[in-house]
């Protein structure tokens, strides 16, 4: 596979349009197609479809893709590395619970984009299923989740502090009339969960099942903000991290139950695969993380 025929993928699956890419790319457009077909017969799967005019990449492509930004940004690493131009342009690829995402990703990336301006990113949510294969193949480079422990041998972890959960509802909620509420209260409650802020999602979700807590309905969402727009209006309660809520808790929005277990709390641990060779940029960007985390998460 080589690299020239990866980077005219690249072209044709970034603008989606062969002609412009020739353009571009200052070939003949026969010439395109030509590179993009040795691609296709070397993996033996079509990399693009057509719609009606429109070209759209093929579940194929969109894995070939992932794995195309990597090779081409590995290239442009090296390249710096050893001819001594200290290129500082390259690609990282996160996969990162909203909680992060939201609270601390922004401080991280303005230290790091000061010494490293033209990084690029590709920031997903979190999904603890696929980590260790996607840490292993190389698709993301780092991983972060919200739990105390993470028990697979490939990966390395380390711990970046911790984060108090809460039980959050509206203002006007019965249960805020409640000195103390204990988790036998759930029943008959509408739980709102993260669908993508992984594992304290789970820790709950057992509990429920523990005790077999009978709730009125569990509503799974991909957005905490939207989680916390239906407590607002009187939904439901849910738990998640008072640094999410923080903001309208303040405001008088959002209530926090007096939960009568002891205080709960998760671990943040920042993950990579074992065998990975952290590069420069790499590691600059876990730096920046650390020294994020340090100064915004008291640690015991």
């Amino acid at each position: 596979m080589e690299l020239r025929n990866l980077k005219t993928f690249l072209t044709v699956a970034r603008l989606l349009n062969f002609r412009k890419a020739a353009e571009m790319l200052n070939y003949a457009q026969s010439s395109v197609s030509a590179q993009i077909k040795i691609l296709e017969e070397e993996l033996g799967k079509p990399l693009f479809q057509r719609v009606g005019r429109a070209v759209v990449l093929t579940d194929a492509g969109q894995e070939l893709l992932q794995y195309a930004q990597k090779i081409t940004a590995m290239e442009q690493e090296a390249m710096g590395a050893v001819t001594g131009t200290k290129s500082r342009h390259g690609r990282i690829s996160l996969r990162i619970p909203q909680t992060i995402g939201s609270c601390f990703l922004p401080d991280i990336l303005t230290g790091f984009y000061h010494d490293h301006p033209d990084v690029d990113f590709d920031v997903a949510s979190c999904e603890y299923q696929n980590l260790p294969y996607e840490l292993k193949s190389g698709i993301t480079d780092l991983a972060f989740l919200l739990t105390d422990s993470l028990d697979l041998s490939e990966l390395k972890t380390e711990f970046l502090g911790t984060v108090n959960l809460v039980m959050i509802s509206s203002p006007d909620h019965p249960l805020t009339r409640k000195k103390t509420v204990s988790i036998m209260d759930l029943s008959s409650n509408t739980i709102f969960l993260p669908k993508h802020d992984c594992s304290y999602r789970m820790m709950i979700e057992q509990w429920l099942m523990d005790k077999k807590i009978k709730t009125s309905s569990i509503v799974e969402m991909n957005s905490i903000e939207a989680i916390k727009q239906c407590i607002i209006k009187g939904l439901g309660i849910a738990i998640m991290p008072d640094i999410t809520a923080a903001k309208e808790i303040d405001q008088g929005n959002l209530a926090v139950l007096n939960w009568d277990e002891m205080s709960i709390e998760t671990a943040v641990l920042m993950i990579w695969y074992r065998g990975k060779w952290i590069s420069p940029l790499l590691k600059s960007f876990m730096d920046s993380v650390r020294k994020v985390f340090s100064e915004t998460i008291n640690k015991p």
